[in-house]
């Protein structure tokens, strides 16, 4: 942001480490405005704003058309369609939005219109109201809701109460100067001078009344609000500047619609997705849980979002889903028939200890920890200690008209052997804290004997890859699939998990994302949508989910091929700044792109939490290589960037601390600068290809930590805020880790993607 507002970015160290986070801050202010994107009526994308609370907005830039999005245009509430959007007029003369000039902002949508009338809409963070503002307009404006059922009921004291479309709601509608209205076919009128619409609601008239004269009142201020509050989150929360425009912009916006979906439906929580996912999904909100809230700091929101879920956990004992956190959490439902959520609540439970230090969660959230592990125990482990589910109960659950799996997974799949594995690992943690050494012996000896026999159960002489589950028959079933990503942390053999990795990106990674099942099989359909078969046929056998993007690059990184992450990460912010909803990743795409065309179809929810998070997550775990340890006051850094990134800039915040760094590289050197926190901590050096290196940092107000990567050495010092230099430590390169390097380039070193069939040349992304 330094230089995002033409200010330079090489500031001297002394400057960085002592002013530059108010600089910085100051500078944002004019962020949202710069993040602001043109939308051309060929494009016409999706655009969508929520309150945080339980409402959301959804609206194309130009015509809302979308075969399936359409249907919830306009103002939605707690799974309850409010309106359908709305018609602005001019002196009886409709506005249309097809002809607009459109701009998306983080905050707010801008229409300009001939005659250089303008139209913004906010929605308005915590408020069921919108703000709909009309300039330099003449004579009268009109406003017209859309939407079966949509019908006026009164109009008194200058408001217009309107029933809803859905739910037990009133919609009021005012002038924003509270100027005379007047309601006559299907119009509401009043004097452009009005300055434009306020729009509020309520379960009742008075409530939505009283709504509204509120946003009357407070308007400028709840603007403010939303406008500050953005700009604080990417300042304090999300700060990156490389200089690259590409990433830059793509990661402030992913970071700001990743917020959005954050929200106070039923406690707090992360909302699966939009337009139809507006609930709470237990796999979903702790698969989206790191990169939505841990990383960019958000530790209160992530300790909220755990309290709130927990809640919901089955606690009779006598339940087969007894442990369980829920698969859905909705206004109307609660559902447990999902056996990946509770490990990843567990496993995620662990991470924000280890983010935030707050250890007092675990005494709270114990009770909850033992019942996860109890239930699993007693009602779903098999005698080799495999976590059995039915087919539906992974994250692959599509079925058909008669309950029958579209991609059966039953009893044991791959994933979730791996996710069973680290959900003991994790309770073991929590009991050794806890003192419980009966339990954490017990648990030890369950994750041993899962881990024991999976090489040998899930491999064979005929494959290179894992078998994707073991049947109720105890037959492996080799179907190509991307699972088995997430089953690597189970295997020893370098050699079989860069088999692995090489057969799964050659064979599911597309430049678009992930796919669900390789092209050669029979079941594979590379069109999600299609007259030919029901959708849910196509969902987890082909089409491809970009949630998956986020293990795929974390494993080809473990292998230390950056560049070939880098790819497809650089195609994701591609994505989120050029295709779908302004500034956010879909919930799946097409395998193939359609004849003629370069890119698949975006299908799917238009915007999906895990899709944007693990984008996130991995921009900081892997690429920037930030893994704290606050409860052992222990922080790692390994970074490892891209040759195209050559300048860098970043907070992050661990703990109650915040650190900055930055990063500078040509052809000769390599940099890196941290500020350090006030108090004594152990930091762990982590830079491929030098040795591990651990430096006790005692405490000293206002040090930093310098590295440099020069030639064969690794140079780590110490420094005070005068720029003195305290201590350094020269680390050589590992030859250990130069062989294991060797070895993952000779399987991995510049694999390709994998290509469509039929031949669809797509030169720009396929290289």
């Amino acid at each position: 942001m330094l230089q995002k507002t033409g200010i330079a970015l090489l500031l001297s160290l002394t400057t960085f480490m002592g002013n530059s986070q108010e600089t910085t801050l100051f500078q944002t202010c004019t962020q949202l405005d710069k993040m602001g994107m043109h939308v051309l009526r060929e494009q016409n994308r999706s655009v969508s704003y929520t309150n945080q609370e339980a409402a959301y907005y959804y609206t194309q830039s130009h015509v809302t058309d979308h075969v399936e999005y359409a249907w919830f245009e306009g103002m939605n509430i707690a799974k309850n369609r409010i309106f359908g959007g709305y018609e602005l007029y001019h002196n009886q003369q409709l506005l249309s939005h097809e002809t607009a000039d459109v701009w998306v902002y983080p905050h707010k949508l801008l229409r300009t219109y001939t005659d250089s009338i303008q139209e913004e809409l906010w929605m308005l963070d915590g408020k069921n109201s919108l703000a709909i503002d009309i300039a330099n307009a003449t004579g009268t404006i009109g406003i017209r809701l859309k939407g079966k059922g949509v019908t006026q009921q009164a109009l008194q004291n200058n408001i217009a109460f309107f029933s809803p479309m859905e739910g037990q709601y009133v919609i009021a509608v005012s002038a924003q100067k509270n100027t005379p209205v007047q309601y006559k076919n299907n119009l509401l009128s009043t004097t452009a001078s009005a300055g434009g619409f306020y729009i509020a609601v309520g379960k009742t008239q008075a409530e939505a009344t009283q709504l509204l004269q509120a946003t009357r009142k407070h308007i400028i201020d709840w603007k403010q609000q939303r406008r500050t509050a953005m700009q604080t989150f990417l300042f304090y929360n999300g700060y990156t500047y490389t200089g690259i425009d590409s990433v830059d912009k793509a990661l402030d916006w992913l970071q700001i619609t990743t917020r959005q979906l954050v929200t106070h439906q039923q406690g707090y929580g992360i909302y699966a997705g939009l337009p139809w996912f507006n609930e709470y999904w237990g796999r979903d909100e702790f698969i989206s849980l790191p990169g939505a809230t841990l990383v960019n700091g958000q530790f209160a929101v992530a300790r909220n979002i755990l309290v709130s879920f927990a809640k919901y956990q089955q606690t009779d004992p006598h339940s087969r889903f007894f442990g369980r956190v829920p698969n859905i959490v909705n206004p109307q439902n609660i559902d447990y028939h999902t056996t990946d959520g509770t490990p990843r609540f567990i496993i995620q439970l662990l991470d924000y200890v280890k983010y935030s230090g707050d250890t007092a969660l675990i005494r709270q959230l114990y009770p909850q920890i033992k019942n996860s592990i109890a239930g699993a125990l007693k009602y779903w482990v098999d005698e080799k200690g495999y976590l059995l589910h039915e087919d539906n109960e992974t994250w692959m659950d599509a079925r058909d008209a008669n309950l029958v799996s579209y991609s059966p997974r039953g009893t044991r799949a791959n994933d979730i052997q791996a996710l069973w594995y680290h959900q003991l690992c994790a309770g073991v943690y929590f009991a050794r804290y806890m003192k419980d050494k009966s339990n954490s012996s017990r648990w030890q000896q369950a994750a041993d004997k899962v881990k024991h026999d999976f090489a040998t159960d899930f491999t064979d002489k005929e494959h290179s890859y894992l078998a994707d589950r073991l049947t109720k028959e105890n037959k492996p079933d080799f179907v190509m699939r991307p699972n088995q990503l997430f089953a690597m942390d189970m295997l020893n053999d370098t050699i079989l998990k860069n088999n692995i990795l090489s057969q799964v990106w050659q064979q599911l990674v597309y430049p678009w994302g992930v796919s669900t099942l390789a092209q050669n099989d029979s079941s594979f359909h590379p069109y999600h949508l299609s007259p030919l078969y029901h959708k849910d046929a196509a969902y987890h056998n082909g089409t491809v989910w970009p949630w998956l993007n986020g293990i795929a690059m974390q494993r080809m990184m473990e292998a230390h091929q950056t560049e070939t992450a880098w790819k497809l990460f650089q195609h994701m912010n591609w994505q989120a700044l050029h295709l779908g909803v302004v500034g956010g990743l879909s919930e799946n795409l097409d395998a193939y792109p359609h004849p003629g065309q370069t890119w698949p179809k975006l299908t799917g929810a238009y915007l999906q939490a895990w899709s944007n998070a693990e984008q996130l997550r991995i921009w900081y775990q892997y690429f920037l290589g930030i893994h704290p340890d606050m409860p052992n006051n222990t922080l790692t850094l390994a970074p490892s960037l891209p040759n195209e990134i050559t300048h860098l800039q970043y907070f992050i915040r661990v703990g109650k601390d915040m650190i900055e760094a930055m990063y500078n590289a040509n052809d000769e050197r390599k940099s890196y600068t941290y500020s350090l926190p006030n108090h004594a901590m152990k930091v762990v050096v982590d830079i491929f290809p030098y040795e591990k290196t651990t430096i006790a940092i005692p405490a000293d107000r206002d040090a930093s930590l310098y590295i440099e990567q020069q030639d064969e050495v690794l140079s780590i010092s110490t420094i005070t805020h005068s720029g003195s230099n305290k201590r350094t430590i020269k680390v050589p390169v590992s030859a250990a880790r130069l062989a294991q390097q060797k070895t993952c380039d000779q399987q991995l070193a510049h694999i390709p993607f994998a290509i469509p069939s039929p031949d669809i040349k797509n030169q720009q992304f396929l290289q």
